[in-house]
């Protein structure tokens, strides 16, 4: 697991990079540069289609100071989803310009999809983890957090959605076939799915039940499984657990009766700022702070809002979460497959939406099978199944209507038969 693979300060010697800084002045001389290309070798509708990624792109460069004031964090997720954009986007283009499609139309669809699909997640994120945010402050606060992408909290199914209603919506647009651009674009979906469950493993998130097998894998303190899973459930002993409310503030949640701590008045919803001299920012951070300071031979002292510190009994604090399945990449490896089996077949596909149809067939019964072995989500809606084993069995109705619409029609493609 690594949620940070490391930061990137703001300002080097004294010169401002992100904000109003050198990176700005470089995306303005870069942006007019690709339009004034754009312009000359394509039509203004062409380069209209890429101004939204470049004003994007600019919006980035000039708020992320105040979105992470202490510098840019790249996470490790966030690395692998554009890593398998990045890889989808050049599957979707070479295989365009067998079909005769302009690479810059998928370039276009990509971002879109891509912007819409990260929507998608968030919101379905949202939906199913609504006892987060709703209810613990006001709308403002509310808001903030539901848009706080960074603190994490992505679905797959949600970004598959969000991604669906953009290319339905980009290839109306455009005048291109919709089914004959969707089994284009097929393999691309798989392979980012790939990527995106590495990121999964770097996260510490969709993890897996507690095993013995060999290829077992744990996770350090502060993390998903070390958390929900073991220390709340009593499996790793602690005076306290902590949780990051809707505001990103660190509060208690429970504090053992029998404890230092309690003793000391400490209470559930108490905030707290830092582990003796060390500020936290979140749960994760104060987890890993304990089991550092714990294994340095540390006194443990929690520092709340108000001032108060207040000692924690020194009880071990394991280094590792228990072993569990590695359903990331169990996950990884069987979008992996899914990419090869789908590019390979679409030289071979009769009809327009049969690689489509694939997907959506294959995919759903192969993520219902792995949510048996996952234990990040609950049943939901009395159907003694996961939200996503729910979705699962949706997009599989969905799937057999497909496959019924697609073998009633003619065969052909409107798009040519791809040679490799």
């Amino acid at each position: 697991m690594r949620q940070t693979l490391f930061v990137i300060p703001y300002e080097v010697a004294g010169v401002p990079i992100f904000g109003y800084g050198l990176l700005l002045a470089v995306w303005v001389i870069v942006s007019l540069v690709w339009l004034v290309l754009l312009l000359r070798r394509q039509s203004w509708r062409e380069m209209l289609n890429q101004l939204p990624v470049l004003l994007l792109l600019g919006a980035v460069v000039i708020f992320l100071p105040k979105v992470f004031p202490f510098g840019l964090p790249i996470r490790g997720y966030g690395v692998m989803m554009l890593l398998g954009a990045g890889t989808g986007v050049w599957l979707a283009m070479h295989r365009a310009r067998q079909m005769g499609i302009h690479p810059d139309v998928i370039f276009s669809l990509a971002f879109w999809m891509f912007l819409v699909g990260i929507v998608g997640a968030r919101l379905f994120y949202v939906i199913e983890y609504a006892h987060q945010f709703f209810g613990k402050g006001d709308w403002l606060q509310t808001l903030l957090a539901i848009i706080n992408v960074p603190q994490g909290g992505l679905v797959v199914y949600g970004s598959l959605i969000g991604a669906l209603v953009a290319f339905v919506w980009f290839v109306r647009r455009q005048g291109l076939p919709v089914l004959a651009t969707a089994d284009l674009i097929a393999p691309s979906l798989a392979i980012g799915l790939a990527f995106g469950r590495i990121g999964c493993l770097l996260n510490g998130c969709c993890y897996g039940g507690v095993c013995d097998l060999p290829w077992a894998v744990t996770f350090p303190p502060g993390s998903p499984p070390y958390i929900t899973r073991d220390l709340e459930s009593g499996k790793l002993p602690s005076d306290v657990v902590f949780d990051t409310d809707v505001e990103g503030r660190v509060i208690v949640v429970t504090v053992r009766g029998d404890s230092a701590a309690y003793r000391a008045g400490l209470r559930p919803y108490q905030q707290i700022e830092g582990i003796g001299q060390v500020k936290v920012f979140s749960a994760a951070d104060t987890y890993r702070e304990l089991a550092r300071q714990y294994d340095a031979g540390l006194p443990l002292v929690l520092v709340t809002d108000k001032g108060a510190q207040i000692s924690l009994s020194a009880l071990p604090i394991p280094s590792h979460s228990r072993p569990s399945h590695p359903t990331q990449i169990y996950s990884a490896i069987n979008a992996l497959l899914l990419c090869f089996f789908l590019w390979q077949y679409y030289p071979f596909r009769r009809r327009d939406g049969e690689v489509l149809a694939w997907l959506l067939t294959i995919y759903p019964i192969t993520r219902f099978v792995l949510e048996v072995i996952r234990t990040d989500e609950v049943a939901v809606f009395g159907t003694g199944l996961s939200i996503s084993q729910n979705v699962s069995v949706l997009i599989l109705m969905f799937a057999a209507g497909l496959w019924w619409y697609v073998l009633s029609q003619e065969r052909g493609s409107a798009l040519p038969v791809a040679t490799s």
